[in-house]
């Protein structure tokens, strides 16, 4: 499909990039070599095609413009053989005149600890600049994309609100805005688009970790998320990004996904990606949530619970992308999740459970826990006593107007 449309000055690099892992095999057997078809474009009808995957349709646009992008370790290109490319050696391949990266939370090559400040600097592969979106500049400034003419996002997110990216979604929105620039989303699988769930976050509220009255789990992909932005007018003084959505084949929001690449550093596997929507409450609180060890976000423990109410025990240890964990080297007592069966909803008896064993209650949750539920009430609910049923009940309201809301923005 892409030689019908592309020069052959375009497609000669891509080749050499994609083929680099089969070099020695076609030394030996050059007509074994796979067409350009067969490595970037055969994708199967059950197989979903993201859009980055898709250079046919977004190539056109990048012709003849300075392009900027907006990405980290799961801005990828694969084939159906899972061989995978990196977007910007792709484009730079391509000859596209790429000249400046952006970098959200845990940085372009994604190592960095969840919070901790990611600096500018040059990637080492390509030597591009790669200014951070991550600390006090969350917000592209005019002098930072001055000199591009269309910026291109693409991140891998986890479908939960206090996953940054789509906070980082909206500023690089609002700044494309102002400075009248194109933005392309090239749109990914949402791994926990299958549900939506948990309290709706109120204006009050609002954080970096929680931006929009959505609620905990929003079941959107993130060009849909880039549509809502647009049509619910949320950027400063309602002012809409010129959108444009390259979106993805074969998929449906019931379909699921298994991500190629950590989307960040303690995100390891599928089901932690699928328990993050539940665990990360315990970010606000003083129980650890793996993070420290090799199941982030499938286990949580505490030292502050009793060994004998807890089945599981482990210590958190220093290590890359939890350089500083909570109860470094201190063994906590709690409960390994990383057997359970997939979830479809929010599961709250486990923090529920953590409040109910832990000494100290008072000293269980901090100011954090408000920024990630959205509201003061789950806290309160919890310390009332109130079952998981009961609070899960309250939320409902809420859930069915944003669930009205969301549908007229469904792309798939």
């Amino acid at each position: 499909m892409i030689n019908r449309l592309f020069k052959s000055t375009f497609l000669f690099p891509l080749i050499l990039i994609l083929s680099c892992g089969n070099m020695e095999a076609e030394k030996k057997d050059p007509e074994k070599k796979p067409s350009i078809k067969e490595q970037v474009n055969d994708i199967t009808s059950e197989e979903i095609e993201v859009g980055a995957n898709r250079t046919e349709v977004y190539l056109p646009l990048l012709q003849n413009k300075k392009v900027g992008i907006v990405g980290n370790q799961s801005s990828l290109i694969q084939n159906k053989n899972k061989a995978s490319i990196h977007l910007v050696d792709s484009l730079l391949a391509l000859n596209v005149n790429l000249i400046k990266v952006f970098a959200p939370e845990h940085g372009f090559r994604g190592k960095a600890d969840a919070g901790e400040k990611v600096e500018d600097g040059k990637d080492p592969k390509t030597g591009l600049p790669v200014i951070s979106l991550y600390g006090s500049n969350k917000k592209p400034k005019s002098e930072q994309l001055k000199d591009i003419d269309i910026l291109i996002f693409d991140l891998q997110d986890v479908g939960a609100r206090f996953y940054t990216y789509i906070s980082s979604l909206h500023y690089v929105m609002e700044a494309c805005a102002e400075n009248d620039i194109q933005l392309l989303v090239f749109d990914r699988p949402n791994p926990n688009g299958h549900y939506v769930d948990g309290p709706i976050l109120e204006k009050e509220y609002q954080s970096f970790v929680g931006m929009h009255p959505i609620p905990t789990v929003h079941g959107l992909s993130m060009g849909e998320y880039a549509k809502m932005i647009n049509g619910e007018g949320w950027l400063k003084n309602g002012i809409s990004c010129d959108l444009k959505v390259i979106t993805m084949l074969n998929y449906d929001h019931q379909k699921k996904y298994s991500l190629p690449v950590k989307p960040s550093p303690n995100l390891p596997n599928d089901k932690s990606i699928n328990l993050y929507p539940s665990l990360c409450f315990f970010e606000g609180t003083n129980v650890n949530a793996g993070r420290g060890t090799d199941k982030q976000f499938q286990v949580f423990g505490s030292p502050y619970f009793n060994p004998e109410k807890f089945d599981y025990s482990y210590t958190p240890k220093s290590m890359d992308g939890s350089k500083n964990p909570k109860h470094l080297n201190v063994k906590c007592y709690g409960k390994d999740l990383s057997k359970t069966q997939y979830l479809n909803e929010i599961n709250l008896e486990w923090l529920i459970v953590a409040y109910q064993n832990t000494k100290e209650k008072s000293k269980f949750f901090n100011s954090f826990f408000t920024k990630l539920a959205g509201t003061k009430k789950l806290q309160q609910q919890i310390e009332n006593g109130l079952t998981a049923e009961a609070i899960k009940k309250t939320w409902q309201p809420g859930l069915e107007k944003f669930k009205d809301k969301r549908q007229q923005y469904l792309l798939y």
